[in-house]
């Protein structure tokens, strides 16, 4: 069944909000690409959103938030790291790679233990993850090895099926993806340059 393409509004967040509660997926614009967004605490979803991407095994699934208190639902403990990194660049397109609370789903994590998270700049954003229980996933719209989608009629051609609604959000606001940061050990560790670069982020942690 093809999925139904709605703007964002109120009346979609609504209805959104309702497809997820129900373990159903949807996609929607991020502060970065489109992403796929799921209940992160439900295994059923998380499991039909793998097969559905198409993501191979071992990859973990990241996580935006609606409000910087929401990480306490996934990180296990805070650290200097956390706390530097989120106040000087959240809201931001930086994913945080934090060690997960035991009850985090294996789906989420990839039997790593660690789990990324992320408090998106957009306020439109962080206010549709809000509606939608203050957490969703957000992995790429797009198949396993495709670019990601910049526009719902791009999620559309990539997934004709599988996904109950696809919230147009208007085109991605940007050419990059986030900046994923680990910062499980003492040292925070770069897994992947985007929006913020290393610089930024040596900088920002020099001068907290």
């Amino acid at each position: 069944m093809a999925a139904m393409i709605m703007p964002d509004n109120a009346e979609t967040r609504v209805r959104a909000a309702e497809i997820v509660a129900a373990g159903g997926l949807i996609a929607f614009r991020t502060d970065t690409f489109y992403g796929l967004g799921a209940d992160p605490f439900n295994r059923t979803a998380l499991n039909a959103l793998r097969s559905l991407k198409g993501r191979e095994e071992g990859k973990p699934v990241l996580v935006v938030l609606s409000d910087a208190s929401a990480a306490a639902r996934f990180m296990s403990s805070g650290s200097q790291l956390f706390d530097a990194l989120s106040a000087r660049f959240w809201p931001g397109a930086l994913t945080l790679v934090v060690a997960a609370l035991p009850d985090v789903p294996k789906e989420l994590t990839a039997d790593t233990g660690t789990i990324g998270i992320r408090l998106p700049a957009d306020e439109d954003v962080r206010i549709f993850v809000r509606a939608c229980g203050g957490a969703l996933t957000a992995t790429s719209a797009n198949l396993a090895g495709e670019p990601p989608a910049r526009t719902a009629a791009e999620v559309v051609r990539a997934f004709p099926t599988g996904l109950a609604l696809i919230v147009d959000g208007g085109t991605a606001r940007t050419e990059q993806p986030s900046t994923v940061v680990d910062i499980t050990g003492r040292d925070m560790r770069l897994i992947r340059e985007g929006v913020v670069t290393w610089r930024e982020l040596q900088e920002g942690l020099a001068g907290s």
